[in-house]
């Protein structure tokens, strides 16, 4: 089911017709109302005026998150606080966060992209979201609410941990839908083996997960230990929250982004310059009907790819690939360019190994040394080690031979890594860089 059939299936001409529009007034009310706008668009010698075609956003210059720190609190929104009736700031753990504001229509315009993204990842009137997202200054949490009650869904608004509380009430309540980190269904997952509660016992059919990159044999994973269809979603604060894209339950093949509320690009992250569909790069977002904080060309430093071919299930709007990484995370060991995903992807590949692992990057003298410490099954950790080192010389292998880089392999026990409710500390980066 389409939620917002007349928009999400526009014609490619009549989508474009409307974002050059409102383009054309957002650029006229960032450059009349905030000053940083004004001054980054006068030193680019282009003025709102002169925007006349889809092609003249490339000449806007780009935001990247140190204008929102440099700006902090408050310096990039276009009105007063007293019409900001909600603010969201980001979860970092360095310097300032970023701060992000929302008009009362900011909300119902949040809220009715939430309801599509819910709709396109199979939700429907009368289900019941147990939303494991984490209320507060975090996006997540509040962004799923709003949108499932404008569905027309029934909340749990429980938000992130209490493990064993959470199964309880999956099963007490009737949960057909899982909104959380697919780390953390993992980790439900775990719990319910623990507490003897099989997948039968409940009634979930669909899970949504995002807010940390997750490979396609992740999703593999979660898919089995808990009966459902597990969905990707993508979403950033500094653009709305969660609501930007979705895959669709019918394909599952790239995120619908709703064109018609963000501009997407993907550009060189070097060199700032536009890439066409199909090439990999860093994706650029422009937010073309927010009142309170729009957004012009920001660089999400996330690595991933649009598609442009018309999907199965009757929307228009481009796809992207789900996100393999960021360009800022990315890591570079011995002249080797690395994601965690594709360590991920190639460990959920091999049997015995369990979905918990984690990235451990040190330097000895100037060389880079990258081990990775991953779980396996407690039949194997029973084996002999002589097993036991035959496969972490066979995960080497595989590592050095797909990736083209060497690293150390240590299997561990069972539950010996530690367990996130939010996103999954995946590296731990011990080089003083």
């Amino acid at each position: 089911m389409i939620w917002d059939e007349e928009f999400e299936s526009l014609p490619r001409e009549a989508l474009e017709a409307l974002q050059l529009y409102r383009l054309k007034k957002t650029a006229e009310r960032v450059y009349a109302t905030v000053p940083f706008y004004k001054d980054t668009f006068d030193k680019a010698k282009i003025h709102p005026s002169q925007i006349k075609s889809m092609d003249d956003l490339r000449r806007l210059p780009f935001t990247v998150k140190t204008d929102l720190r440099d700006n902090y609190p408050f310096g990039l929104f276009t009105l007063p606080l007293h019409e900001v009736v909600r603010i969201h700031a980001s979860s970092g753990t360095t310097g300032k966060p970023t701060v992000v504001g929302y008009t009362k229509r900011d909300i119902d315009t949040w809220s009715l992209l939430m309801a599509r993204t819910l709709s396109c990842a199979g939700v429907r009137k009368g289900d019941v979201v147990q939303n494991a997202y984490g209320y507060g200054l975090f996006t997540g949490g509040l962004g799923f609410h709003y949108g499932a009650e404008k569905l027309g869904a029934t909340v749990i608004p429980i938000s992130g941990g209490n493990t064993k509380r959470q199964i309880m009430l999956m099963e007490d309540f009737g949960s057909t839908v899982l909104t959380c980190t697919p780390s953390y269904a993992l980790t439900l997952a775990e719990a319910m083996d623990e507490l003897g509660v099989s997948k039968e016992r409940l009634n979930l059919r669909v899970g949504i997960f995002g807010a940390e990159p997750w490979s396609q044999n992740m999703r593999h994973q979660v898919e089995s230990k808990l009966g459902i269809d597990a969905v990707d979603i993508y979403g950033l604060s500094e653009v709305i929250g969660p609501g930007v894209s979705v895959e669709c339950i019918e394909a599952k093949n790239g995120l619908h982004i709703f064109e018609d509320h963000f501009i997407p690009e993907i550009i060189d992250p070097e060199t700032g310059e536009n890439l066409p569909y199909g090439e990999e790069g860093e994706l650029v977002f422009t937010t073309i009907t927010k009142e309170a904080f729009p957004i012009i060309r920001y660089r999400t430093r996330d690595i991933t790819r649009l598609y442009a071919e018309p999907c199965r299930c009757g929307r228009t709007h481009v796809r992207m690939e789900r996100v393999t990484g960021r360009s800022d995370d990315m890591l570079i060991i011995r002249g080797v360019n690395l994601y965690p995903s594709q360590i991920e992807s190639l460990l959920m590949e091999i049997d015995g190994l369990e979905p918990h692992y984690q990235l451990i990057v040190d330097r000895e003298g100037t060389l880079d040394n990258l081990e990775v410490r991953i779980e396996v099954n407690e039949k194997l950790f029973s084996d002999e080690i002589k097993g036991l080192e035959k496969l972490e010389r066979g995960v080497e292998k595989e590592i050095k031979d797909m990736l083209g880089i060497s690293a150390k392999v240590r299997l561990v026990e069972p539950k010996t890594i530690e367990r996130f409710e939010g996103k999954a500390k995946r590296v731990i980066d011990n080089r003083k860089i």
